[in-house]
């Protein structure tokens, strides 16, 4: 049975789907964009849109009872791949943060264009052990 997951602490869907889903051992949320739940902002830096998709991630993961380190995979939409690096280095600070055994799988790729045109999307599926 597929369960709606939703949380206050990230934004709510600015469109027809639901942050998350709750397969019961999986969890799938929609991509996050780095828009503050409490706030409506979007940070203009890249490393801080970064950062706060990751933490819009973590607040729907932990809603439905799971932490950061059950995150198997995770794909990363940037609206320019020399953005990388940075990107990439608040990635890897994040999950060593939130005591991730290793990293997740990943995918990153570069994307036309975001919602809000915004810098970075990023989504993930964790598993429940």
């Amino acid at each position: 049975m597929t369960k709606i997951i939703h949380t206050e602490q990230a934004p709510a869907a600015i469109g027809p789907y639901v942050q998350a889903v709750d397969l019961g051992n999986l969890v799938l949320t929609s991509g996050q964009i780095p828009v503050n739940p409490a706030t409506g902002e979007v940070p203009t830096d890249i490393v801080a849109q970064a950062r706060q998709s990751l933490e819009n991630v973590k607040a729907i993961v932990e809603q439905a009872g799971l932490s950061v380190a059950d995150i198997v995979k995770t794909t990363v939409f940037v609206k320019d791949l020399n953005d990388f690096a940075v990107v990439n280095a608040e990635y890897e600070r994040f999950f060593k943060e939130n005591n991730h055994p290793t990293f997740p799988a990943r995918s990153c790729v570069e994307v036309a264009r975001l919602p809000k045109d915004v810098g970075v999307e990023i989504e993930a599926i964790a598993v429940r052990k």
